[in-house]
């Protein structure tokens, strides 16, 4: 059924596409995608052999300067190479990896203790609320003053954009976490807290057996929309903070406005969706592996 549903989308695709005039031509169909997809994967591959040769070039002049005096002091300048389609899609996992890493260390235990303190969570409730629906354009503008003001090195680590595009996704990935924590933890079965106060657990022992257990699907539900958030939040992210990924790569070629560029950023529409997928897919799995519920792949 997959397969079928996959073969009719791409006919209807292929049928509407043609019948959709822009200033830049044609609608592109699924042919001129998948050209263009083998293009940039060529355009890779030759920024690659670039790269190789670049450094082998390096190597020989460095070669022949110490074979002249073995004392010279030599330098491997770094390629600087434009970054193309394949860099982009790692630099946009990198990013949201990151920013998705950020917003769970500080939302699973924020969580936890909510839903362990009815007090606490009454107290916080408000602002989660409150900033729980916030457009991350509007988290944007005031995420890049505060790191321009901040995150000032002569030689930096990172780059600013990736600094904002990381801070950005974690904004808006930490609220679903907490949410989904706290109803997790809030809702575990009475009979297994009376049985932690008969048994005297301490505050730790606990949590680690019995808290986190109970707790654990609804925990990895949060996680998982905050992923999917992350991953949509990201692209704009990028679009907006110029960070080199896949939102800049649809932006770049949205102002190219050449003949190819409609089918270039229908495969970058194509690869967001993709990956999209797969990190869906591959926290299913890691909740699969992490817990009991061991049905939640099927799902």
């Amino acid at each position: 059924m997959p397969l079928i549903a996959v073969v009719i989308f791409l006919a209807l695709w292929s049928t509407g596409a043609s019948s959709v005039t822009t200033s830049l031509g044609k609608l592109p169909g699924p042919a001129q995608v998948w050209q263009q997809t083998i293009q940039l994967y060529a355009e890779h591959k030759a920024e690659r052999q670039k790269e190789v040769a670049f450094y082998e070039r390096q190597d020989l002049r460095n070669a022949k300067k110490l074979a002249k005096n073995p004392d010279a002091t030599i330098k491997t300048r770094p390629y600087t190479g434009k970054a193309t389609f394949i860099d982009q899609i790692f630099t946009s996992l990198i990013t949201v990896a990151t920013g998705f890493i950020i917003a769970s260390l500080i939302a699973i235990p924020i969580g936890i203790v909510c839903g362990m303190s009815v007090t606490l969570y009454r107290a916080l409730n408000p602002i989660i609320q409150i900033f729980k629906p916030v457009s991350p354009l509007a988290w944007l503008p005031i995420v890049t003053m505060v790191v321009s003001a901040v995150y000032v090195s002569d030689d930096p680590m990172f780059d600013k954009s990736f600094i904002t595009s990381a801070i950005t996704v974690t904004l808006c990935c930490v609220w679903p976490t907490i949410i989904n924590t706290t109803v997790g933890v809030s809702s575990i079965d009475k009979d297994l807290i009376n049985v932690s106060r008969v048994l005297r657990l301490g505050w730790f022992t606990k949590t680690m057996k019995i808290v986190l257990p109970s707790s654990v699907p609804m925990m990895f539900a949060g996680l998982r929309l905050s992923l999917g958030i992350g991953w949509m939040v990201l692209i704009a992210a990028e679009m907006l903070a110029q960070n080199p990924g896949l939102g800049k790569f649809v932006w770049d070629e949205f102002q190219n406005g050449s003949s190819n560029s409609l089918s270039r950023i229908m495969v970058a529409v194509l690869v967001i969706g993709i990956l999209g997928f797969l990190l869906d897919r591959g926290m299913l799995m890691l909740q699969r592996w992490a817990t009991w519920d061991r049905n939640a792949v099927l799902r």
